[in-house]
Formats: structure tokens, sequence, C-alpha cells
């Protein structure tokens, strides 16, 4: 069974967004081993600086860092990374399990994204669509993906 950590700087705020991550939880359930973690940002001013931002981003890093599994193929979500087909990211989480390496970190930075560190230390830079979202809906959308992901792979409806 594979093994997934979210790891993500901040939490959801709104009870619509608690419980659409809650019932995704519940549907990987059957399919993964799957641990949501949440690492509280660091704090900022209102108008912070590109040097506190900087900071920031580096003590979340460290945070972070202490949350990675050994040895998990790490998956870094931010806005310069590359895009997948959900068919594209089944058979990508496929071939890595079959290859040995069933251990997977997604990570989700704060709204000002994530440090240099983390993303040069990931696998994969994965973006999730050139448009702008709302940052709290990054995590439903990534916990649908990987739904959907390891649905195509079990040969469900789901995805049709």
């Amino acid at each position: 069974m594979l093994n997934i950590d979210l790891i993500c700087v901040g939490g959801l705020k709104e009870e619509y967004f608690r419980a659409a991550s809650k019932e995704y939880e519940k549907r990987l359930s059957s399919m993964c081993r799957l641990t949501v973690t949440e690492i509280t940002p660091v704090a900022l001013p209102k108008e912070p600086s590109d040097a506190q931002i900087a900071a920031a981003l580096e003590k979340e890093a460290e945070l972070i860092t202490k949350k990675l599994t050994i040895g998990a193929v790490r998956y870094a979500m931010c806005i310069e990374g590359s895009q997948r087909s959900s068919e594209r990211l089944s058979a990508e989480l496929s071939d890595y399990a079959l290859a040995g390496r069933s251990s997977f970190d997604f990570i989700i930075g704060s709204s000002y994204g994530l440090a240099p560190s983390v993303k040069q230390a990931a696998d994969c830079r994965l973006s999730m669509s050139e448009m702008t979202f709302p940052h709290r809906l990054a995590r439903i959308m990534l916990l649908e993906q990987i739904y959907r992901a390891l649905s195509i792979t079990a040969g469900s409806k789901y995805h049709k």
C-alpha cells in the first residue's frame, strides 16, 4: 500500500474546506496510508519585505524538513512546477511504486510559496494550473487529484 504524506504550511480555517479535506481523506483511506501534517506558518507583518518573506520561508523549510519521510518521492507544489494530467500522475505514482518507492511527500507551502531549498530537494516540482486559486483550495485540489490518480490505477469509474 502507498504511503502518502501531505505536508501543508497553514491550516484550513473554513468549515467547508475542512469538510472537503475530510471527505477525500476518507475516500483515500482504502487506497493508501494518508497523513496530513499542518505546519504553522511563520508570522509576517501585513506588508512584509522580500527579506522578511525569504527568512520566513527558510524557517518554514526547517520545519518541513523535519516532517519529510526518508526515501519518499518528494513533490513540491509550486507555481513554476510542471503540470500533469491525471493519467500521467497516476502512471508516475504507479511507476515509482513498481520501482520500490511507495512513499510520497507532497509539500504545500504558505501563501508565499516554498523556500528554494525545499524546491531543490524535491524529486519533482508540480503545478496545479497556470490559473490562480485561493491558497487554501490547493490542499483540496491536490487531495482530489491524488484520489483520481489512485482511482485510475485501480480501474474505478470515478475518473470517467
